[in-house]
């Protein structure tokens, strides 16, 4: 690897353990086999709220969450936090539940809506019934740090509870954050991603209203086509990964399995539009996060792409990943496959990455049935691409979110 050329290159953060709960699986063994088996995990939704809706579909989580949480957390508790908890307990279990002083140890988990369902579920509730039948939890219940609030009591965590908020990167950004914790000394163990849960009217109108959504209601696994000529915007989803990282001398002190590392990272803001993309600074970030772990281009084996399945969106970034790379990298998006998780996005695209380190497999990129012309990379289309022997260990994660919120990661083998 051509790590030379940066001198200011910080220590890796080791990953020691991930976990996530979305449309395609409750863990992270159930979600990679339906990535390589290239299912779909988005639905026709059945609830009698959409019937005057334009778009019908989404990608919800269909587990059972009752059987993973106690009575007392699914009730104190909004979806949102719950998915967060349940992929957390998931990524401490693989780690070993590290031994580790709680004032080291800290939470980073971003959200783009956080407990947007308790909000509306409840304000409906003080119309219709008055006051008195609102919840005593509906504060603590649609909080947006309530997510990182729930793990770091789940887990005993003292090191801080963090919650960046910056709409579809907001996860990425979480473990960018997590990484700047442990290199720079503040933590030891730090719990890091995203999650959101916000498949309702409200959000699902929302989008509808500015076209971003696809509105094929009739073929909802086919929905979701990034980087497809024939693409006709996200479909909306729910979920939350998050990964466990640890500081190296930590890690290799108390013998922990290493999945990966997070080697560098990067986060601009576009300062250009409240909702358009700048190009330029997508290229920006990921050069950023490059020279943050010290690497070139040529040292980069594959990059998930945002690529939310948005006409516009996909095309922008396609031109700015081959303004860095080229068109030869491999490329791929995941979100054909799980629809779009929102805050929760980065952090499972990350989850993928250190899936693909560790296998040797890269899923492909979910109905690509003709590549759009104006993308000129190399997208994988079938179901799992075999990275080739010798091919560069480290892959390249993008987030992007409304606001200008640009974030790439740069993940390693360990």
């Amino acid at each position: 690897m051509n790590a030379g050329h940066n001198s200011a290159v910080q220590p890796r953060a080791i990953i020691t353990g991930a976990g996530t709960i979305n449309p395609l699986g409750s863990t992270v063994s159930e979600t990679w086999a339906g990535l390589v088996a290239g299912k779909s995990g988005i639905a026709a939704l059945g609830d009698a709220w959409t019937k005057q809706l334009p778009v019908k579909i989404a990608g919800q989580v269909t587990a059972d969450l009752s059987e993973h949480l106690s009575t007392r957390e699914m009730k104190r508790m909004d979806r949102c936090g719950q998915l967060a908890l349940i992929a957390a307990r998931e990524a401490w279990a693989q780690a070993g539940a590290p031994d580790v002083d709680p004032e080291r140890f800290a939470v980073v988990i971003g959200s783009a809506y956080g407990g947007l369902g308790s909000t509306l579920e409840q304000d409906r509730t003080l119309a219709a019934s008055g006051p008195r039948k609102v919840s005593p939890h509906t504060l603590t219940r649609l909080m947006v740090n309530g997510p990182a609030a729930w793990v770091s009591i789940d887990l005993g965590a003292r090191g801080g509870a963090r919650t960046p908020v910056s709409a579809c990167a907001s996860g990425a950004e979480a473990i960018v954050q997590a990484a700047e914790m442990i290199r720079s000394g503040a933590a030891d163990v730090v719990i890091a991603g995203g999650v959101d849960a916000s498949v309702n009217d409200l959000v699902i109108t929302g989008f509808s209203q500015i076209r971003a959504l696809s509105t094929r209601n009739d073929d909802p696994q086919r929905a979701s086509r990034p980087f497809d000529g024939g693409r006709d915007g996200f479909v909306l989803a729910e979920g939350a990964a998050v990964v466990v990282l640890e500081s190296e001398e930590h890690a290799r002190a108390r013998g922990a399995g290493m999945l990966g590392a997070v080697a560098g990272g990067a986060v601009t803001s576009d300062a250009n539009d409240i909702v358009a993309a700048d190009p330029a600074m997508q290229r920006r970030v990921m050069q950023k996060a490059l020279e943050s772990a010290g690497l070139a281009a040529e040292d980069i084996g594959f990059i998930h792409a945002h690529a939310t399945s948005t006409p516009v969106g996909d095309k922008l970034e396609g031109q700015a990943i081959n303004a860095i790379f080229g068109a030869e990298v491999p490329v791929t998006s995941t979100k054909g496959h799980t629809g779009h998780l929102l805050g929760g996005a980065g952090s499972l695209a990350a989850v993928v990455v250190v899936e693909a380190l560790r296998t040797g497999l890269l899923p492909g990129t979910l109905n690509v049935q003709e590549l759009d012309p104006e993308v000129d990379l190399n997208v994988v289309t079938e179901d799992a691409h075999r990275l080739q022997p010798g091919y560069s260990p480290a892959g390249l994660v993008n987030a992007f979110g409304f606001g200008g919120h640009s974030v790439a990661l740069v993940i390693t083998g360990a």
